[in-house]
């Protein structure tokens, strides 16, 4: 029975990761497209919320309290979305902290010569 219990929970935890990373990869495929000419930082407030809004429907009840935080570095032409939250727990009071992150370069669009 216990050993149920485990493997229940140990799927319940993976799962609940691979769905923090998959939104912060589909986070890091929308802000990478924000040119840094156009880019303001109370972007990142928008694209937080719609992680985390992307988070909580793909993982269900398996990614409790999700929480993203954007990075747009123009200087370096990177942009990374960093998800975290709680795995639900089959045992009362003990949380799964999991924290995923994603991260891409900064698509530039040149003409051609």
């Amino acid at each position: 029975m216990a050993l149920t219990f485990l493997l229940i929970q140990t799927a319940l935890f993976l799962f609940g990761r691979a769905a923090a990373l998959n939104a912060a990869e589909q986070g890091v495929s929308e802000l990478r497209l924000i040119q840094p000419q156009v880019y303001r930082p109370d972007m990142c407030a928008t694209f937080e919320t719609n992680t985390e809004t992307y988070a909580k429907k793909i993982a269900g009840n398996t990614l409790l309290e999700p929480k993203a935080t954007c990075t747009y570095d123009a200087a370096d032409g990177i942009v990374s979305i960093k998800v975290e939250g709680h795995a639900v727990s089959l045992v009362p009071g003990l949380t799964f902290h999991t924290e995923r992150t994603a991260s891409g370069p900064i698509e530039t669009f040149e003409a051609d010569k």
